[in-house]
């Protein structure tokens, strides 16, 4: 009996990171910046953006990037090929309201509906990681 993998939902998480969004552009897109907040270390080459959480390695290319507003990171799978799924990529949008200058980070992920609450959740906590590094 094949197993059918579970449908991923999209979801929306919107942060307030008051700082400059060249600051928090650099947190998003190099491997130093990334690497002090989103995993334990990370390799980049060709664009192609090697994560590493406790031993284990993730890659992930960098298809979409405006200078101080956005960066798109397609997933690669297991054989280094580009996972064309639409539900495989991540990204980091910086928004600034108008009004009261306030910085936003708008992250798009997706999750299996019954892992939305622990997906939430740890995007939580490296967003609060990410503002004790700023002195936020």
């Amino acid at each position: 009996m094949k197993i059918e993998p579970m449908e991923k939902q999209k979801y929306e998480l919107e942060f307030i990171v008051n700082t400059s969004p060249k600051i928090l552009y650099n947190f998003l897109v190099t491997p130093s910046g990334l690497s002090e907040w989103f995993s334990d270390d990370v390799n980049i080459r060709n664009d192609i953006y090697t994560f590493f959480w406790d031993g284990e390695e993730t890659k992930a290319k960098l298809i979409n990037k405006r200078k101080d507003e956005s960066a798109k990171f397609q997933w690669i799978d297991d054989e280094d090929n580009i996972d064309e799924n639409e539900d495989s990529y991540f990204e980091f949008k910086i928004e600034v309201d108008n009004l009261t200058n306030e910085t936003a980070l708008i992250i798009t992920d997706f999750s299996e509906a019954d892992e939305m609450d622990s997906a939430e959740k740890l995007w939580e906590s490296q967003i609060s990681e990410l503002k004790h590094i700023l002195g936020l």
